[in-house]
C-alpha cells in the first residue's frame, strides 16, 4: 500500500512512548476506572483470572490482560458502570522455594514480585479499578479464607481422613493427581510416590449433582469444551452394585453395565486399594507387593491413559459371579483406581476395550454377551460397545440393554446380591499441604477436646514472621510444625495444652471466593459485604486460561454453592459468561528456555510500544486461539497507529464547516454498526479490520479534494471512540488532537460508544459478482432490491459475459439476488 507524504509525516508526530509517558499520569489523576462512579447506571463485573507474582508480565499476561480490557472498556463506553478488580493469588510453593533459596520470608519475594507486576500493568493501561486491589497471602484476606473453612467444617464439609497421597520427596509436599506427569513431580522432576497421611478435605461430592445439573445455566455463555471436561471430571454414572463373594467375604463392584455380567471372566481390583492386599493369598504377596509399588508411582492419570499398555499380577483367588456362580479369577491392575467406586470391577472384555486389552495381554477368556452386529472382539481386539440384543445370558437373552439393565437389578435385589446405584468419578477435594506460604486451617488438636475450631475472634491464625530461608526447609513434615513457639497453644475450648494444625490449605481455596471480595475488599464484618455482592455478582464476563477449566472454575462453583445454601449470596453460579484465551507461542512451539524460543514482553513493549502490541495480540486472530508470534508483526501495528495520529492531526487542522461527505458517512456507521457486533461477540480480529477500512475511508475524505470536515471530524471521533477499547494511549491522543481537554476531564475513555444511524446503513446500491463457470467476468452495481429475473438478465447482457460465452448455449443460471450471478454454459 503506497502512502501519502502527510502519512509518512504521520511517523514524526506519533511517537508511541512519548504519548504513554504523556497521559499515564493524567489517567492517574482522572482515576476514571473506578467502579460506583456512574450513578444510576446498570452495572457489570468483567473479571480476569488473577495472575500469580512469578515475576514481571509476559507474553500470556498481555494477551490475557488485553483482551479482558477491550470487554471492560467496551462496556464502559456502553455507559455501564464496570466493575473491573485487581488483585494476586500470592500464596504458593514458588515463593516458598525461592525464599529457601535466598534465606528471606516468602513474602519479600512475593511483595516485591506484586509491586513490579502492578506498575506494569499499569503502564500496559488496563483499565483496572486500582481500589479494588488485594493479594490472597494478606492477614486481612486469609483471615476471612479460614474463618470459610471453619463455616464449612461446622456444615460438615470440611474433615480429616487417613489416605494415601502422592508426595513429592523434593519438595515434600502433597501433590493433586494434576501435578504428577509421567510417575513425577511436574515442578521439580523428582520421582513421586504414595504416602499415608491424615488430610484435611472438602466435601464437594456432597455438591456432585447439582455441580452438575446447573450447568444446564451455562450452555452458550461457556465453552462446550470446559462444560464437558466437567462432565466428565465428576462422572455420574447410573447402574448397579453386585456383590461378589471372594473366599469368605462379600466384594461389592460398582458397574454402569450389569446386563453384561454373564460375559465377566476375571475380577479386578485396584494394585494399591487396601482390598487388593486384603485378597491376596500367600503364595502370592511378594509378587504382588512389588507390583503395588511400582503403580503408586504412577499418577491416576497416567494409569487411565488408554494407549497404555495394560499390567497387573494374580492375587491367587477367586470372585464367584453371583448370576451364574461362575469362578473369575482375581487380579491387581494399574487401570482401575482405588478410589473408583469400591476399587474393584468385573471385567467384561469383550464390552470394554481396557478389559479387553488386559485379557488379551494375560490370555483371558472372551465371551460375547450383547451382539451389536460387530466382528468378534477376540479375533478383533476391539471391544463392541453400545447397544444391542443380549445372548449367551441365559434369562436376559433377547433383551436389549435398557430392559436388561432393568431386569438383572432386579434379579440380583431378589437374590439379596445387588441393587441400582448412582457413583461419581468426583472425589472430595485434599486441601492439606504441607508448606509454609499458604493460609494455616483454623485447627487447634487438643488431648482432650479433640479438633477444636479457633474461634473467630482470634482469626487470622497468622503465619510466623520470624521463619525463612533453612526454617522453611522440607523435613518430611509442614515447615511449622518445627516452630515450637507457634505450634503450642492453649485449646480454646477448655484451655488446656493443645497444638495447632500444622498443614496450610491449597491455594485454590484463595481463589474459590476472591471474585465475593472484590465487591468489599475492605469490608471487616466478614468476607464481603453481602449487599455489595448482591449489586455486583455474579461476574458478567470471566476471561482466563482453558488450564483452569477444571478445578479452579470447579471449586468456584462448589464455593458459591454452599455460600448460597448459608443464605450469604443469592445466585447459586459465580461466573455468567466465560472467555478463554489461547496461548502465546513461538515457531509453532510453546515458549519455554530450554527451547530458546522466549519472547520477552518488555523488549517487545519497548521496540514497538503498548498500543501496538496490544493490536498485535488481538489482531492476531480470534481470541480462543494460539497466537504464533513468530507471524505477527508489530511494526505493522505501528504504521497502522501512525496513520491513525496523522488522520486526527488532518482532520483537527480543517477550519470548522458543517459540510458533509455521503461516502464517509456511510463507513462511518458501517464501521460502528460492525464493530459494535463484533466486539460484542468477541470477534475482536475483524473489529481491527474494520478499524483499518475506516482509516483508510476517512484518508479518502481527507485527500479527497474538498474534504468535509463536520463527516470527517464525526468519523474520527467515532474511531477514537473505538478504538479506545483496543489501544487506549493513541486514542487518548487522537481524542486531544480534535480538541478535547483530556487533562480537564473529557477524555476518549468518559466518553459514550457511538452509534450508527440506521437510514446509513441501506445501501443504494451493491456489487454483483457474475460469474461464467465459475470465473469472474464482470462487476455489476445493482439495486439491494433488485429481483431474481432482472438481474439474470442484466447478467446475460452484459458484454463481458457475451464475450465468455462466445456463442455457447445456454444451460442454466444460477442467480443469488443481489450479490452473485453464475451463468453454467451447455
Amino acid at each position: 500500500m503506497s502512502e501519502t507524504t502527510s502519512e509518512r509525516d504521520g511517523r514524526e508526530v506519533y511517537d508511541p512512548h512519548a504519548v504513554q509517558a504523556r497521559w499515564l499520569p493524567v489517567w492517574d489523576r482522572l482515576d476514571l476506572n473506578r467502579a460506583g462512579i456512574r450513578d444510576g447506571a446498570e452495572k457489570k463485573y468483567v473479571l480476569d483470572m488473577f495472575p500469580y507474582p512469578s515475576g514481571d508480565l509476559h507474553m500470556g499476561h498481555a494477551e490475557a490482560f488485553g483482551i479482558g480490557d477491550v470487554v471492560a472498556r467496551y462496556w464502559m463506553r456502553r455507559g455501564y458502570d464496570v466493575l473491573h478488580p485487581m488483585g494476586w493469588d500470592s500464596f504458593g510453593l514458588p515463593a516458598e522455594n525461592a525464599a529457601i533459596k535466598r534465606g528471606e520470608h516468602p513474602a519479600t519475594w512475593t511483595y516485591a514480585n506484586i509491586d513490579v507486576q502492578a506498575d506494569s500493568f499499569r503502564r500496559y493501561g488496563i483499565s483496572f479499578d486500582w481500589s479494588t486491589r488485594l493479594h490472597t497471602s494478606d492477614p486481612g484476606y486469609y483471615r476471612w479464607t479460614q474463618w470459610l473453612f471453619l463455616r464449612f467444617m461446622e456444615r460438615g464439609l470440611a474433615y480429616r481422613k487417613k489416605s494415601a497421597v502422592n508426595w513429592c520427596p523434593n519438595d515434600q509436599t502433597v501433590l493433586a493427581n494434576e501435578q504428577v506427569v509421567g510417575g513425577k513431580c511436574e515442578r521439580c522432576g523428582a520421582e513421586v510416590t504414595k504416602r499415608e497421611l491424615t488430610q484435611w478435605y472438602f466435601r464437594i461430592t456432597e455438591y456432585a449433582d447439582r455441580l452438575l445439573d446447573d450447568m444446564k445455566d451455562l450452555e452458550g455463555s461457556w465453552p462446550e469444551r470446559v462444560l464437558l471436561m466437567q462432565k466428565n471430571w465428576i462422572g455420574r454414572s447410573t447402574g448397579a452394585h453386585v456383590d461378589f463373594a471372594v473366599g469368605d467375604r462379600k466384594v461389592t463392584v460398582f458397574t454402569t453395565r450389569p446386563d453384561t455380567l454373564y460375559g465377566a471372566t476375571f475380577f479386578v481390583v485396584a494394585a494399591d486399594a487396601p482390598l487388593a492386599e486384603e485378597l491376596c493369598a500367600p503364595e502370592q504377596r511378594a509378587a504382588f507387593e512389588k507390583y503395588r509399588d511400582e503403580v503408586r508411582k504412577l499418577s491416576d492419570i497416567d494409569r487411565q491413559a488408554t494407549d497404555r499398555p495394560k499390567t497387573g499380577v494374580s492375587l491367587g483367588v477367586v470372585a464367584i459371579n453371583p448370576l451364574n456362580g461362575e469362578e473369575l479369577p482375581v487380579f491387581a491392575a494399574d487401570y482401575v483406581l482405588a478410589d473408583y467406586g469400591t476399587g474393584a470391577i468385573m471385567a467384561v472384555p469383550a464390552h470394554d476395550q481396557r478389559d479387553l486389552d488386559f485379557a488379551r495381554a494375560f490370555d483371558l477368556p472372551v465371551r460375547v454377551v450383547v451382539e451389536t452386529g460387530g466382528e468378534d472382539p477376540a479375533v478383533t481386539g476391539v471391544a463392541t460397545a453400545g447397544d444391542g440384543v443380549l445372548v449367551n445370558s441365559g434369562p436376559l437373552d433377547g433383551l436389549r440393554k435398557t430392559e436388561a439393565i432393568e431386569r438383572t437389578v432386579e434379579i440380583l435385589q431378589e437374590r439379596g446380591t445387588g441393587e441400582g446405584a448412582i457413583n461419581y468419578r468426583l472425589r472430595d477435594w485434599l486441601l492439606s499441604r504441607q508448606r509454609f506460604w499458604g493460609a494455616p486451617i483454623p485447627v487447634v488438636h487438643c488431648p482432650v477436646d479433640g479438633e477444636v475450631a479457633v474461634p473467630d475472634d482470634q482469626l487470622p491464625v497468622r503465619l510466623p514472621s520470624d521463619m525463612k530461608g533453612a526454617d522453611l526447609q522440607p523435613k518430611g513434615q509442614s515447615p511449622l510444625a518445627s516452630n515450637d513457639a507457634w505450634v503450642n497453644t492453649a485449646c480454646p475450648k477448655c484451655g488446656g495444652p493443645a497444638k495447632r494444625d500444622t498443614d496450610t490449605m491449597d491455594t485454590f481455596v484463595d481463589s474459590s471466593w476472591y471474585f465475593l471480595r472484590y465487591c468489599s475488599p475492605s469490608y471487616d464484618k466478614g468476607p464481603f459485604d453481602e449487599d455489595a455482592v448482591r449489586q455486583w455478582m455474579p461476574v458478567a464476563q470471566y476471561v482466563g486460561g482453558v488450564e483452569h477449566a477444571i478445578l479452579h472454575l470447579l471449586y468456584s462453583r462448589f464455593f458459591t454453592k454452599v455460600l448460597h445454601d448459608m443464605g450469604m449470596v443469592d445466585f447459586t453460579e459465580p461466573f455468567s459468561a466465560l472467555l478463554n484465551q489461547g496461548q502465546v507461542i513461538n515457531q509453532g512451539k510453546a515458549m519455554s528456555k530450554s527451547l530458546g524460543n522466549g519472547v520477552d514482553l518488555g523488549s517487545q513493549l519497548a521496540s514497538y510500544g503498548v498500543d501496538a502490541i496490544r493490536i498485535s495480540i488481538v489482531f492476531a486472530g480470534p481470541p480462543e486461539d494460539d497466537i504464533d508470534w513468530a507471524d505477527v508483526s508489530p511494526s505493522g501495528s505501528v504504521k497502522w497507529l501512525a496513520r491513525v495520529a496523522r488522520v486526527a492531526a488532518d482532520v483537527g487542522a480543517l477550519p470548522a464547516a458543517d459540510a458533509r461527505d455521503d461516502a464517509v458517512d456511510r463507513a462511518v456507521a458501517r464501521a460502528v454498526d460492525d464493530v459494535t457486533r463484533l466486539t460484542e461477540s468477541h470477534r475482536l480480529n475483524v473489529s481491527i479490520a474494520r478499524l483499518m477500512e475506516l482509516t483508510n475511508a476517512l484518508r479518502k475524505g481527507i485527500d479527497g479534494g474538498a474534504p468535509a470536515s463536520a463527516s470527517l471530524r464525526d468519523g474520527v471521533t467515532a474511531l477514537a471512540t473505538m478504538l479506545s477499547c483496543y489501544a487506549p494511549y493513541t486514542a487518548e491522543e487522537i481524542w486531544s488532537r480534535l480538541g478535547h481537554d483530556v487533562e480537564g476531564g473529557d477524555s476518549v475513555h468518559a466518553s459514550r460508544w457511538p452509534t450508527a444511524d440506521p437510514a446509513l446503513l441501506v445501501e443504494d446500491t451493491v456489487t454483483c459478482v457474475v460469474q461464467v463457470s465459475g470465473k469472474v467476468r464482470d462487476r455489476l452495481e445493482v439495486s439491494p432490491s433488485i429481483g431474481e429475473d432482472s438481474l439474470r438478465e442484466l447478467a446475460l447482457g452484459s458484454d463481458a459475459v457475451v464475450r465468455a460465452l462466445n456463442g455457447a448455449a445456454v444451460r442454466t443460471v444460477i442467480v443469488r439476488a443481489p450479490k452473485l450471478v453464475n451463468v453454467v454454459p451447455v
